[in-house]
């Protein structure tokens, strides 16, 4: 693993081949990478970014992650959103950029790389707060989601506001805390939608500093335990970043918990 965890989000990556656009703001659009070698045509990968859905974090620091699933022979796409702290991000226009770009990414996708994209709804790849976006893009069209690969997710915003996850971030995305806005939580807290009917895959890092592993447990087995098709693969001796980066030594856990997801689909 590198020796600054967080190096993975400013190192260079290789330009997208394309970008598109599912809305009319800045920040609906995505971009695309071509699937690398000859063979058949797969489902788009959908990488969800995380930063706690605010302005200062967006989709490019995925850029290792997205061009390394590429390598792999997947359609990737790089989605964006608009985030806390811009016009229109929050509640609820973060949410919904996610649910609209989840469902119109396979035919924009398809439109600008013919031949490459297979039919079915795409894999999402959400790290940390992209996690919980993803989770919620499950839960809320779960006809156009076939897995989610949950890297660190924030799966329950009421303990995570408990928590005060860096420094108000839940707050600043829902407006406020659960005993003011009970109705936001109830539908956007991943741990109210359990099960979800999308078969899930959910690593996090033992050492994880920014969302705590146990949050995770907890989603799962409550998860599990309601009859949801969805384990937890917890990573010893890992933080929060290595989970994004192909350099780290998770990252062969991580392309093997995103195969089962994929092979199966």
């Amino acid at each position: 693993m590198p020796a600054d965890p967080r190096a993975v989000l400013t190192r260079p990556a290789p330009a997208p081949d394309h970008t598109v656009a599912y809305g009319e703001h800045p920040d609906q659009l995505a971009d695309l990478r071509r699937p690398a070698g000859g063979g058949p045509a797969r489902p788009l990968v959908v990488v969800v970014h995380g930063g706690f859905w605010r302005a200062e974090y967006d989709r490019g620091h995925t850029g290792p992650l997205a061009a390394a699933l590429a390598a792999q022979g997947h359609p990737v796409a790089q989605l964006e959103y608009r985030r806390t702290g811009q016009p229109g991000g929050g509640w609820p226009g973060t949410l919904s950029d996610v649910v609209a770009g989840v469902s119109a990414l396979p035919r924009l996708a398809a439109d600008a790389m013919p031949g490459l994209v297979g039919a079915g709804a795409p894999i999402l790849v959400g790290h940390s707060a992209g996690g919980h976006l993803a989770l919620y893009a499950a839960a809320t069209v779960p006809a156009a989601v076939g897995g989610v690969l949950a890297l660190a997710p924030v799966s329950d915003l009421a303990e995570a506001y408990r928590l005060d996850l860096d420094g108000g971030a839940v707050a600043a995305l829902l407006g406020g805390g659960p005993a003011e806005f009970p109705d936001r939580y109830a539908a956007t807290d991943p741990r109210s939608a359990v099960p979800l009917r999308t078969r899930t895959v959910v690593v996090h890092g033992t050492l994880d500093e920014q969302v705590p592993v146990a949050m995770s447990r907890g989603f799962v087995a409550a998860s599990r335990a309601a009859g949801g098709d969805i384990r937890l693969v917890e990573l010893p001796e890992c933080e929060h970043f290595g989970l994004i980066d192909p350099e780290s030594s998770a990252w062969p856990e991580i392309t093997t918990a995103f195969r089962s997801l994929h092979e199966d689909h």
